[in-house]
């Protein structure tokens, strides 16, 4: 008989001894090497977002930039009223149903990103921007400017305006301010590279043609910025240091106070800032009595304050509690309709007050999503800010029908004083609602 039939039976009670040995050995260096793959992966994965999310910044700046063109209208009323046979306040009127459309398209653009997600909705909303100005260098009356100009340019700008900033913000939690900033300073410069733009095309090739440039331009810009945007992760709290969190739904920040306190802020703000915008040169003629001239600097004034107001506060709002941010805006804001109420005016004090009041503006409107994420949460910003977001719409119009039923300045600037005082006192009491984790409510940096 061979020696190993004899040596097989010695060995095999060996081999039962050692294989759990063997078995933990090889545990022991998956376990060891386990680590170390976690962390490369992790490391590629956090790479990769940072990638995405800076990318997704950078498209978004483009968008923001190219939707902002639609604040040149004022160039085209007059080529628009002699055109129509209509007067310059029936052309301008369509800009007032733009604000409106916007500030509804901004109400449902969460609801369309849930469905297609923000890169095909983007694209939508530039396609419908150049089809909209199509459709008005083609208008040959009042009612198809309306249309076109109106509601349909209006409902372009607004599903990709507010989404899009919302969707940046998201991926910029600890940033919440400074990307608010970029991203509304953006869509301001954009009326003031197009104001140049779109002169230069009128310049060029007339009126028809430059609806139809402009559209095409804004439409590539606002494709390229999509192609580059991605949807962003939603915000999920696994440390104890965010374990007071709050993540309401619409429906659930309705009910709350703080939501329509937060909402009449926002009206308020831009009740007085775009009234005050829009008849700033009217202002200057009939209540300072400067020349025609002299009046219509307070454009550039009002760009600068305006932009101004969005990067300082933007910014500042990343170092304070953001709602003293608002309250900050609110006392500029009185300041400046104070001195418009109840000072005797002259140039400087025209254009300073002028300069408070859009800086206010400016800075409410850039600190406001990231406010209103503070109280309820970054995963349905699009849609609780959007919500809010309708009192741009309403406050463009209501300044104005106060000033026509009762006539003058006068009685506007009033009720927007006392309208300011109002949202004084909420921003200085209203609390954060109760985080959903049960911690009681309190003033937060967020």
């Amino acid at each position: 008989m061979p020696l190993s039939r004899h040596f097989i039976p010695f060995c095999i009670p060996f081999m039962l001894f050692s294989l759990p040995r063997v078995r933990h050995l090889f545990n022991l260096a998956a376990v060891s090497s386990f680590p170390v793959g976690v962390k490369i992966m992790n490391e590629r994965q956090q790479a990769v977002g940072q990638r995405t999310r800076w990318l997704t910044l950078f498209g978004t700046v483009i968008t923001q930039f190219a939707l902002g063109s639609v604040y040149t209208w004022s160039l085209f009323n007059g080529q628009l009223s002699q055109k129509l046979a209509a007067s310059v306040s029936q052309v301008a009127f369509s800009f007032g149903l733009l604000s409106l459309g916007l500030a509804v398209a901004s109400s449902l653009a969460g609801k369309l990103q849930e469905r297609f997600g923000v890169r095909k909705v983007t694209i939508g909303a530039g396609v419908m921007m150049a089809l909209g100005l199509w459709l008005t260098s083609h208008a040959d009356n009042l009612v198809m400017l309306y249309l076109s100009a109106g509601i349909l340019l209006g409902l372009a700008d607004g599903a990709g305006y507010l989404m899009t900033l919302s969707n940046c913000v998201k991926w910029f939690p600890e940033r919440k301010g400074m990307i608010s900033a970029c991203a509304i300073g953006a869509y301001g410069l954009g009326s003031l590279g197009f104001k140049f733009i779109c002169g230069a095309l009128l310049a060029e090739f007339g009126l028809e043609k430059t609806f139809i440039l402009w559209g095409l331009l804004a439409m590539t810009m606002i494709v390229i910025g999509a192609l580059m945007m991605r949807d962003a992760p939603l915000q999920r709290s696994s440390t104890a240091q965010h374990q007071a969190t709050r993540n309401y739904t619409l429906a659930e920040s309705v009910r709350l106070p703080q939501y329509w306190m937060l909402a009449l802020m926002f009206l308020t703000a831009c009740m007085s800032g775009l009234y005050v915008i829009g008849v700033a040169k009217d202002i200057g003629e009939g209540l300072v009595h400067l020349s025609t001239q002299t009046a219509a600097n307070a454009v550039t004034v009002i760009a600068v304050a305006n932009l101004s107001g969005r990067l300082v506060l933007g910014v500042l709002s990343d170092k304070m509690v953001r709602i003293r941010v608002i309250s900050l805006a609110q006392l500029i804001a009185l300041t400046g309709m104070s001195v418009l109420l109840f000072t005797h005016m002259n140039q400087t004090t025209f254009f300073l007050s002028l300069a408070c009041v859009a800086f206010s503006f400016g800075g409410t409107i850039t600190v406001f999503p990231s406010l209103v994420s503070d109280f309820f949460g970054l995963n349905n910003l699009t849609k609780n800010y959007g919500l809010i977001y309708l009192g741009f719409g309403i406050g463009s119009v209501l300044g104005s029908l106060v000033a026509s039923l009762f006539g003058g300045f006068t009685v506007t600037f009033s009720l927007i004083m006392t309208l300011l005082v109002m949202s004084l006192l909420l921003s200085l009491t209203i609390r954060m609602p109760q985080s959903q984790s049960g911690s009681a409510p309190q003033l937060q940096r967020q």
